[in-house]
């Protein structure tokens, strides 16, 4: 269940929710903007497995918008549930909140991130709390531990990597984000690439072009921040809708698909 948390990735375009068909606009060339990916509505569903292993699910959505400390804020929710069925699994259901907003580069950034555990009624168990006005974030941890941190921009929670990471697949440019977890300033690091790879996905019919983005973290051990070494391929739509993860870990690889795809025009 620890690489579920670990790893979204942070990741089809139907004019309608009927699972099969595959539609998107040809226009690939150019790269998405904040605001582009804020003009659709969409939900993902991801399988998450290790070998043969199906460890569990993770799902993805953002709601509708929210006021924080008197701005509205996007809210970006994603929940992990484990596959009980798995020996030494158990029931997992983990809810990580991410309150952000879009600043004057077009790049997401934090305000507001919190952690539930549901399944042990353990709610804002983690909370990381970005102060722009003193310049430092402030946190609890699992463990109770409370400390504050130098704020470096684009300071993120790490689940805005979801959005960050669409807006440069695809380009051939590098990109790099500041993330706060475990208690710490990390990076995420991507390179990206134009070259088109032809995959096959359940929400498509058929090969579908993909681009690869592969990337490495630094400073980085913890939820949505997972160490090492990835793998990420888009679709090469106008969205860059984030398709699969591959971490390799011990031994192997972890996996996190996509299975499920909605997205409705707002």
């Amino acid at each position: 269940m620890k690489y579920i948390s670990l790893l979204f990735l942070g990741w089809f375009f139907l004019s309608s929710n009927a699972s099969g068909q595959h539609s998107y606009p040809n226009n690939s060339a150019d790269q998405p903007t904040m605001e582009d990916l804020f003009s659709v509505k969409e939900t993902f569903r991801y399988e998450v497995k290790y070998g043969f292993l199906k460890l569990g699910w993770v799902e993805v959505e953002l709601l509708s918008d929210t006021l924080y400390n008197g701005t509205l804020n996007k809210h970006l929710v994603t929940t992990i549930r484990s596959n009980s069925r798995i020996p030494l699994v158990g029931k997992e259901l983990d809810l990580f909140h991410s309150l952000f907003f879009v600043n004057e580069s077009g790049i997401p950034v934090s305000s507001y991130y919190w952690k539930d555990n549901v399944d042990e009624e353990k709610f804002k168990e983690i909370v990381y709390e970005f102060d722009r006005t003193e310049n430092v974030v402030r946190y609890k941890e699992e463990d109770d531990t409370r400390d504050t941190l130098d704020l470096v921009e684009p300071a993120t929670s790490g689940q805005e990597i979801f959005y960050f990471s669409r807006l440069f697949a695809g380009s051939d440019r590098n990109s790099r984000l500041p993330v706060y977890v475990t208690k710490k300033l990390g990076y995420i690091n991507m390179t990206n690439s134009s070259n088109i790879e032809m995959r096959n996905y359940a929400p498509f019919d058929g090969e579908v072009e993909t681009y690869l983005s592969q990337g490495s973290t630094e400073n980085i051990d913890g939820p949505f921040g997972f160490s090492g070494d990835f793998r990420t391929w888009f679709l090469a739509d106008d969205l860059r809708i984030p398709l699969e993860a591959r971490v390799k870990v011990l031994f192997g690889n972890t996996i996190v698909r996509l299975i499920e795809y909605s997205r409705k025009d707002l």
